[in-house]
């Protein structure tokens, strides 16, 4: 280990980022001891331990036993490898020490050891659910080119790929490129490998075999993901107009409408469209709809959007999932939104396939942000940031860190969600992506709005109508409207509101969403005068209690609250304001609920913050992890090192979580933890 961590960067050390392609090639001194323990050890043994470990990789083929039974091959001289410490013998065969050795006693053996110890073990793989696993160590054991071998590990990779095991069709696809004597059929393999190792959660291994090809629509999926997403483009509607009318042509194309719709860029939605036509291929499906949105032709995006989100169920392929919960999303359907995502990320986990699993979770975060689920969203969204991380999908990072920020603003949370709007502004113009850059630029109005910052707020909503890679996205400023809206209105700028709140008003009425007719009623409040507003208040809650978004209520009931004070409706506006106190305080939305105590203070209502709330639904995720380990006596460097952040920054997260309890010392908060549940 202290030969490997000082060769990794710091992402890796950590365990955000995965160890490269090749993890032996970074220890190399490590390896050499290994391989010398190894080589001390009699031949009896290290012919045992070279079996054992061409069973156990690239998946367990469970025929260590049955080899060794079938050779006559005597086991007792495993018995110097427990000695050694290297590995010990159990029922289930033999288990190394650590990934290291087992890596050593495979590398120490001669290449005609290894493809003897394969021959074996392929000898013994008979049953007919063995197929796939006797195909590999026929592979492995092939001494050069051969054709028959090749279409027989293609099948097999095939296969492994239909059962959900792309780790394993990684390593037969590969390994089936490299036998194969036909350069061209060399190179479909080679990115079908490629695809499977995307698949899998091998991302570095990924690049490094399309290298090896010229496959446009390949490198166009790795760009989409972790590239550039003007280049992802492109490449896969080249490669969806080579393809012609075949259904690959279709998921290329759709690909590259998905490309469009991240770079949030109008010309290449309507690119993908026209080339649709000019194939001959149908416009449906999630992505179809959401162009059509981007492009304001609304009743064709909801007759669209509408089709897709009805397939949703148990048991699904995670892609059609994912698209389900996004046309549900689009068209306000917030608790299906929840439901295919969580179905599509346990369809990927079961397939092996971890990549997709972080992709669910971008678009779930949308749904737990308006639904005021933000906390228990919070640490999912971390994990998924890690996952994207981890299997290369630096993209889908960028977005989940957008959904922080978001979530961040919406908890008060001020530098995280500066911090956190900065690091994707900086990768969304590297890489051309409009919709994360238009979320984080969201997120810092909102937070600008909800601390009364009007005229930051508009100016940055305004903004976002920079369509263009890496700038602003129309769907976000759609989205935006009813905050742009209150944001305008308190400047004065009521002109441009009423513009923007139109073509909001269509798209409601378009999709027939509960939650967004309620947020374009809130708007015609906003720019009606006086006591006009408040029948268009009272609209608005009745279409909330209809819908899911409970966090946009609150702040409707807030600004209500706000107009009956003004027209001197004293005792409603009271009893609007504690409703919205108390939803802002089960959202952990303490900014919020401040406004809420201010207007009820200008009531002349005292306010003090609930006692015995549950510090779970006040703090964030971080905070509520440092409290708990303040709690239990770490001091501000230990928790620090234990978290790998910097101390102020933990003074930083104390500092909010003593505000956000109203409590003083630590103290009280081992006594406020200790009775919370």
């Amino acid at each position: 280990m202290a030969e490997l961590v000082p060769r990794l960067t710091e992402r890796q050390a950590t365990g955000v980022d995965p160890l490269p392609v090749e993890p032996a090639e970074l220890a190399p001194r490590l390896l050499q001891a290994l391989r010398r323990e190894i080589r001390a050890l009699p031949d009896d043994t290290r012919l045992l331990l070279l079996l054992a470990a061409a069973d156990q990789y690239p998946v367990a083929t469970h025929a260590f036993l049955r080899a060794v039974t079938a050779a006559r091959i005597d086991t007792r001289p495993l018995e110097a490898a427990e000695t050694a410490g290297v590995a010990h013998a159990g029922a289930g065969g033999v288990f190394f020490r650590d990934i290291w050795t087992r890596i050593a006693a495979y590398g120490t053996a001669s290449p005609a050891d290894r493809r003897a110890a394969h021959q074996l073990l392929g000898r013994v793989l008979g049953g007919k659910a063995e197929t796939t696993r006797r195909s590999w160590h026929r592979g492995a054991a092939a001494l050069g080119p051969s054709a028959r071998l090749a279409a027989e590990l293609r099948t097999a990779a095939d296969r492994a790929r239909a059962e959900g095991r792309p780790a394993l069709a990684r390593a037969l696809a590969e390994r089936a490129a490299d036998l194969c004597p036909d350069p061209a059929e060399e190179a479909r393999l080679l990115a079908r490998a490629a695809a499977d190792a995307w698949r899998s959660g091998e991302p570095d291994r990924a690049r490094r075999l399309a290298a090896r090809t010229d496959s446009s629509a390949l490198n166009g999926v790795l760009a989409l993901r972790a590239g550039d997403a003007s280049e992802a483009f492109d490449a896969l509607l080249t490669a969806a107009v080579r393809q012609e009318r075949s259904a690959d042509s279709a998921e290329l194309l759709a690909l590259a409408t998905e490309a469009a719709v991240y770079t949030g860029d109008l010309r290449r939605c309507r690119e993908a469209q026209v080339a649709a036509q000019r194939l001959g291929l149908p416009q449906s499906g999630v992505l179809a709809g959401l162009a059509a949105a981007v492009d304001g032709r609304y009743e064709d995006a909801r007759l669209l959007l509408k089709g897709t989100a009805g397939r949703c169920g148990p048991g699904g392929e995670p892609g059609p999932l994912i698209h389900s919960g996004i046309a549900a999303l689009m068209l306000g359907d917030h608790t299906r939104t929840v439901t295919a995502t969580l179905q599509a990320a346990a369809s990927a986990r079961a397939h092996g396939n971890p990549a997709t699993a972080a992709q669910a979770m971008e678009f779930r975060a949308y749904a737990d942000f308006w639904t005021g689920r933000t906390r228990a969203a919070e640490a999912a969204v971390q994990e998924a940031l890690r996952q994207a991380h981890a299997t290369g999908q630096e993209n889908g990072a960028c977005h989940l860190q957008a959904a922080l920020a978001m979530f961040a603003a919406v908890t008060g949370d001020e530098e995280a969600c500066r911090e956190r709007a900065a690091a994707v502004r900086s990768h969304a113009l590297a890489h051309g992506l409009g919709l994360p850059a238009a979320l984080a630029q969201w997120a810092l109005a909102f937070l600008d709005l909800t601390h009364g910052r009007f005229p930051a707020a508009a100016a940055r909503l305004r903004a976002l109508a920079g369509f263009g890679p890496g700038h602003g996205h129309r769907a976000i400023r759609h989205l935006a409207t009813p905050h742009y809206v209150e944001a305008a209105v308190r400047t004065g700028d009521t002109r441009v509101a009423r513009a923007a709140h139109a073509d909001y008003h269509h798209w409601a009425t378009a999709v027939r969403s509960a939650d967004d007719l309620a947020l374009s009623a809130r708007c015609r409040a906003l720019l009606a005068p006086g006591a006009e507003a408040i029948p268009h208040y009272r609209t608005a809650l009745d279409l909330h209690a209809r819908g899911t978004r409970d966090f946009e209520r609150a702040r409707t009931e807030l600004l209500f609250a706000g107009a009956l004070r003004r027209l001197r409706q004293r005792t409603e506006a009271r009893d609007r304001l504690q409703s919205a106190l108390e939803a802002f305080e089960s959202f952990g939305a303490p900014h919020c609920a401040a406004q809420a105590r201010a207007e009820l203070r200008a009531l002349g209502t005292p306010s003090v913050p609930s006692s015995g709330a549950d510090p779970a639904a006040v703090l964030t995720a971080q905070q509520l992890m440092v409290a708990r380990m303040a709690a239990d006596g770490a001091t501000n460097r230990e928790i620090a090192d234990r978290l790998n952040l910097s101390p102020r920054t933990i003074d930083h997260h104390l500092r909010g979580v003593f505000s956000r309890l109203g409590i003083r010392s630590r103290i009280e908060l081992v006594r406020l933890l200790g009775e919370s549940p």
